[in-house]
């Protein structure tokens, strides 16, 4: 039984993210694009704007902004993330596998950068940061979403249960950014920090809406959270028990999931 901090294995590996990508795009992709949409209302696009979404994942935000007119290019480091954009062959979407923490992309070439739940997620996100300032050119935006809380969804009622049924035990050790952008303040300073300028910060929050006939099958539901596969057999029977008597007679139960969404000129 795991007693230390829980680390979010493989989080960090393009393996892990290729293994992963078509339940991402099936279960968190419609969840993100909430996020995407609303951060996307917040910069005006025109039809000729080109767009960086940086760590795009299955393209929730890339999608998006395509839809308004925008010419977008999707990157992430994961081949497997990047198919799943390319099959939805969307014309004004390229979708380029590559390092978010060193873009082989020229200098202030894009009017909007957006990394939705992305640059978070880098072991190195302050060059994450400097490198999406990089490319924005000079009166552009600069536009990400990070997490208010320890994450969102099933990771964020996995803890809450965790400290419950499992007080003595700590949880999963969460991506650096997402403890140290989760302030406003904190937030800002880094964009001005990474070559951005008057952030605007808001929080935005959606319930994730998890479906509680998914508990006939917890480990596709719960998979990619260490808070989950650290349990032992009758430790996961305690969880399942727990989320059920949370949702009552409920068919989904909500978890309200917050995010910050900063917008910032360069």
């Amino acid at each position: 039984m795991i007693r230390g901090a829980l680390k979010m294995v493989g989080f960090e590996s393009p393996d892990h993210w290729d293994i992963a990508a078509r339940h991402y795009e099936e279960t968190a992709h419609p969840f993100t694009a909430r996020y995407a949409e609303a951060a996307l209302t917040r910069v005006h696009l025109g039809p000729n704007s080109r767009v960086l979404d940086v760590g795009a994942g299955t393209g929730a935000l890339a999608l998006l902004a395509a839809q308004a007119g925008a010419q977008v290019l999707a990157t992430d480091f994961s081949p497997g993330m990047i198919a799943r954009i390319a099959a939805a062959g969307v014309p004004n979407v390229e979708a380029q596998v590559m390092d978010g923490q060193a873009l082989s992309l020229e200098d202030a070439s894009f009017d909007a950068v957006f990394s939705i739940f992305g640059v978070i997620m880098f072991p190195d996100w302050r060059k994450g940061l400097a490198e999406m300032a990089r490319v924005t050119r000079p009166g552009g935006y600069g536009v990400i979403a990070t997490w208010r809380e320890q994450g969102a969804a099933t990771f964020l009622l996995l803890g809450q249960i965790r400290r419950k049924l499992f007080p003595g035990r700590e949880g999963m050790t969460m991506p650096e950014a997402v403890n140290a952008l989760n302030d406003p303040a904190d937030l800002a300073c880094e964009l001005i920090a990474a070559g951005y300028r008057d952030p605007k910060i808001e929080p935005i929050t959606f319930d994730y809406e998890l479906d509680i006939g998914a508990l006939a099958e917890p480990d596709s539901l719960f998979g990619m959270s260490p808070d989950w596969t650290s349990l032992d057999l009758v430790e996961k029977d305690a969880v399942i028990a727990e989320v059920r008597k949370m949702a009552g007679e409920r068919a989904t139960l909500p978890i309200p999931s917050t995010a910050l969404i900063a917008v910032a000129r360069r």
